[in-house]
């Protein structure tokens, strides 16, 4: 048994399958760290946590264990608060950085969605509110440093592993990839801290500049001069294709449309076609979000019109060239175009996805939006050759989903399980969701990266902070609502 788990490991290490973990125990367990040792303790997430085990200790023990376990799990072990002099704003500000796990950088796209799980409950509890906003000031802080830069280090004296990466690594950076999604999250998690809280103070100077390198980028990213003309360029040295990008750090040739090129999708892996259509479906809910804090905060109505001309370009584009027609589903959302005509019909488990948009964004695409229930089905069938799994032997309904080029070939995400679930106003697949999520734990009692759907026991990343809080939002949705 020993030689074939060495050979089950062995085998995910030369399909570049990061920190593959074998585990051998079905057996569940408790989690959390000691009181003592938790980063930080919010006695309103610690109320919704002894309101759930009313709900669900008796009926499900595992399933409240797994609750209890993921749902603070950013609060217990990955917020790091702290108090420092600001170059951007010029004064000492109280930042918090997240990390995402056991990856010790702050990722712009996971720190905003690390701490989403817990935006319900910042009226109430003023310690949380204060950590949240602690949050939405690193990001403005990073932006300003580096709106190309996808992750960062707590200390512009700390060295990234990635510092050999072909483009202009600056101090502090850990990560140069280009997400288009990496500067909608911290626009998202402002705008809601905003209409939570109703307070206005974040946005200052700082979030001004940081607001204007957005609009630098995205209109770079349009590319309407050509992608020669762009300032970013990104090559890295590595044996894994996805992890650099062609043509010399520029990427695939992109025909301007209108959209919003993105050299990198929310896995970290470089685009096929640079027009990632869940990023630009993004994009124009966080231009509106910043146009709206534009007008009615800031009162800066040059800056809120061109937050609103943007967004407006970006949408008419995606409903003039992302829908394509297929004979199996009918009309569907494209992942990539280029703008020449072609277009690569998949999804990606990575939020923003073409699963997630109805959860992401809204107010743009509804549930239940006939493109999208297509592009939905097309998603979670074989159709997508990311999609992974199905009628495997000793489980009782078949665990399956969507998988990333991140991870490997046949590595199903939990995110694009608990996606389905979020995005889903049946309660029954709700929970089915969280059935299938709940024979993927590996009897840790949290959730990972990736899993091998045939042996869930063989998965990726053991602490992953951000899956954890999808779920417990999930949970909440299935069963605490």
């Amino acid at each position: 048994m020993k030689r074939i788990v060495m050979y089950i490991a062995a085998l995910f290490a030369v399909l570049d399958v990061s920190a593959v973990r074998v585990c051998e125990t079905d057996a569940i367990r408790d989690g959390r760290p000691l009181v003592e040792k938790r980063c930080f303790r919010s006695m309103a997430v610690e109320s919704v946590i002894d309101g759930m085990e009313q709900r669900l200790s008796g009926v499900n023990p595992k399933l409240w264990l797994m609750f209890r376990n993921c749902y603070p799990n950013t609060l217990d072990t990955a917020v790091r608060r702290f108090r420092a002099w600001s170059d951007v704003s010029g004064k000492e500000e109280d930042f918090t950085f997240v990390i995402t796990g056991d990856i010790d950088a702050m990722w712009l796209r996971d720190s905003g969605a690390q701490v989403w799980t817990y935006m319900p409950l910042i009226d109430e509890d003023e310690d949380l509110r204060l950590l949240v906003r602690g949050v939405i000031r690193m990001q403005l802080e990073f932006i300003c440093r580096d709106a190309y830069a996808n992750a960062f280090l707590r200390s512009v004296a700390d060295t990234s592993q990635w510092k050999t990466d072909f483009t202009l690594m600056l101090p502090g950076v850990h990560e140069r990839k280009y997400e288009i999604d990496s500067l909608c999250y911290p626009i998202r998690l402002a705008y809601e801290y905003w209409r939570m809280t109703g307070d206005t103070s974040i946005f200052d100077d700082m979030w001004l500049r940081a607001v204007g390198e957005v609009l630098r980028v995205f209109s770079e990213q349009q590319r309407r001069d050509g992608v020669q003309r762009t300032s970013y360029r990104f090559g890295r040295t590595t044996h894994a294709q996805h992890d650099t990008t062609s043509n010399y750090g520029l990427g695939h040739p992109a025909k301007p449309c209108g959209l919003i090129a993105s050299m990198f999708r929310p896995s970290d892996d470089s685009c096929v076609f640079p027009f990632n259509i869940p990023g630009n479906f993004f994009a124009v809910s966080a231009l509106r979000k910043a146009a709206a804090i534009s007008s009615e905060v800031s009162h800066d109505m040059t800056l809120a019109q061109c937050c609103n001309d943007m967004a407006d370009e970006v949408y008419d584009a995606l409903m003039k060239y992302s829908v394509v027609y297929t004979q199996e589903f009918g009309h569907v959302f494209a992942y990539e175009i280029d703008g020449f005509g072609s277009h690569l019909l998949m999804d990606d488990a990575n939020v923003p996805s073409l699963l997630s948009l109805p959860y992401l964004c809204p107010e743009l695409v509804d549930v239940s939006d006939t493109i999208y229930q297509n592009t939905r089905r097309m998603v979670w069938s074989e159709a997508n050759p990311y999609f992974f799994g199905g009628g495997v032997q000793g489980l009782e309904s078949g665990v399956r989903g969507i998988g990333s080029q991140h991870t490997g070939l046949n590595m199903v995400w939990p995110m694009s399980i608990i996606m389905k679930g979020l995005t889903s106003d049946d309660v029954l697949e709700q929970r089915e969701c969280v059935s299938m999520l709940m024979q993927t734990d590996a009897g840790t009692g949290f959730m990972h990266e990736s899993f091998l759907p045939s042996n869930p026991n063989t998965f990726t990343r053991s602490w992953f902070s951000w899956v954890n809080g999808l779920f417990a939002e999930l949970v909440l949705k299935a069963y605490g609502e």
